[in-house]
C-alpha cells in the first residue's frame, strides 16, 4: 500500500535550490519510491500562517505520516511570533493531524554573518520550544537547529544558492533528508 508523506512547513520545506521539484520531497521520494510524498511548504510561513491552512494543505491530503518544520520566520526578528503562541500553534497542528503520524523538525541556525533578520540567540529558543512539544506529545524529534549548530561544518552546511544565511543547499537538504528517513524508519516502519 501507498503511504502519503506530506513535509508541511516554509520556504525550508519548499525551496527548490535549482531544482525543478522543491528539494526536500524529491529526495524523501527517491527513498520512499512507493509512497504518495506532497510538498506543502510556503515561503515566508510563520507557525500561524501555516497553521490557517492546515486543512487545506495537510488534512486534506488524508496523510499517514506528516513532518513539520516551522519556525525560522517566527523567529525573525522582523515576523516576530511570541514563543508562547509557536507553541500553541505547533500543539494544535498536532493535535489535528495526530500525535501518531508526526514527525517535528526544529528551525535550523542561521548564519548571522549573513542574516539580519535572524539570531541564534532567539531561533534556540524556536528549537527548544519545539522540542518541548515533541517531549509532552511524545513525537519523533528532529533537533535540526543543534544537529547542524555544532556540526564542524555548520557554516558551508548553511549556505544555499540563495546564500543569505538561512536557505541551506543541497548538501544539508541531504543531511535533513537522512535524519527524516531515520525518524520514520524508527517510528513507523
Amino acid at each position: 500500500m501507498h503511504k502519503r508523506l506530506v513535509c508541511f512547513g516554509d520556504s525550508l520545506t519548499a525551496r527548490k535550490e535549482g531544482y525543478e521539484e522543491p528539494l526536500l520531497t524529491s529526495m524523501l521520494a527517491d527513498h520512499f519510491e512507493q509512497w504518495y510524498i506532497i510538498n506543502s511548504g510556503v515561503p515566508g510561513n510563520t507557525s500561524s500562517q501555516a497553521l490557517a491552512r492546515i486543512k487545506k494543505d495537510v488534512l486534506a491530503h488524508k496523510p499517514d505520516i506528516v513532518t513539520i518544520l516551522l519556525g525560522s520566520n517566527d523567529a525573525g526578528l522582523h515576523k516576530l511570533v511570541p514563543l508562547l503562541t509557536y507553541r500553541r500553534n505547533l500543539e494544535k497542528m498536532i493535535r489535528q493531524i495526530g500525535p501518531e503520524q508526526v514527525v517535528l523538525i526544529s528551525p535550523p541556525p542561521v548564519d548571522e554573518c549573513k542574516q539580519n533578520k535572524r539570531t541564534n540567540q532567539v531561533m534556540v529558543l524556536y528549537a527548544q520550544t519545539a522540542k518541548l512539544v515533541a517531549t509532552q506529545y511524545q513525537v519523533p524529534f528532529i533537533d535540526f537547529f543543534h544537529y547542524l549548530y555544532f556540526h564542524k561544518n555548520c557554516s558551508s552546511l548553511l549556505k544555499g544558492v540563495a546564500d543569505d544565511g538561512l536557505h541551506f543547499g543541497e548538501g544539508t537538504y541531504e543531511l535533513l533528508c537522512e535524519l527524516i528517513i531515520d525518524a520514520i524508519e524508527d517510528k513507523f516502519l
